[in-house]
């Protein structure tokens, strides 16, 4: 289940790369610098598109790399235009796909904390139900809607990118 579950996370933030390529079209279509995107919310007291990507990689590199025991890489949080921010993606894309089923085997033995939780602790398969998943969800659906509210052309199909379909 982990391991499918990050793949998913891994092709997500593919297709979070391909919204950012489309926003950057986007603003060429319309002649406006693709880098004001960057500061788009859907509400104000929301996270701007930039922080939404950061958080959302963050989400995914920490999840994996919390229930597994992996170093994951360090991000500093300093991307100012979407090129930088699209390499982020990237990167955390391939940090994902360095894992295979078999650094998610010991999953149920072991336990997460975080210094922000005051010393408390969960169970490594509750903190990704919990929070890894629900919390990579919520900030890359943000992303979405914010470029979606934005004007960038995205459907659903977007979102959900290619599936794994065949005949019977």
């Amino acid at each position: 289940m982990y391991f499918q579950s990050f793949q998913q996370m891994k092709k997500t933030l593919g297709q979070l790369d391909t919204w950012l390529e489309k926003a950057t079209e986007y603003a060429k279509t319309k002649s406006f610098d693709p880098n004001v995107l960057l500061t788009a919310r859907l509400a104000p007291d929301q996270f701007a598109l930039a922080r939404q990507i950061q958080i959302a990689c963050d989400t995914a590199k920490a999840g994996a790399s919390r229930i597994t025991g992996k170093e994951a890489p360090a991000h500093a949080d300093t991307e100012q235009t979407i090129d930088e921010l699209r390499v982020r993606v990237q990167s955390v894309v391939a940090y994902l796909g360095t894992y295979t089923e078999a650094d998610f085997a010991d999953v149920g033995s072991r336990t997460v904390t975080q210094p922000r939780w005051e010393g408390k602790i969960m169970d490594a398969g509750d903190y990704f139900l919990e929070h890894v998943q629900p919390n990579f969800f919520f900030h890359t659906t943000h992303t979405y809607a914010i470029l979606r509210h934005s004007g960038v052309p995205l459907g659903k199909k977007d979102f959900l990118g290619k599936l794994s379909q065949r005949m019977p």
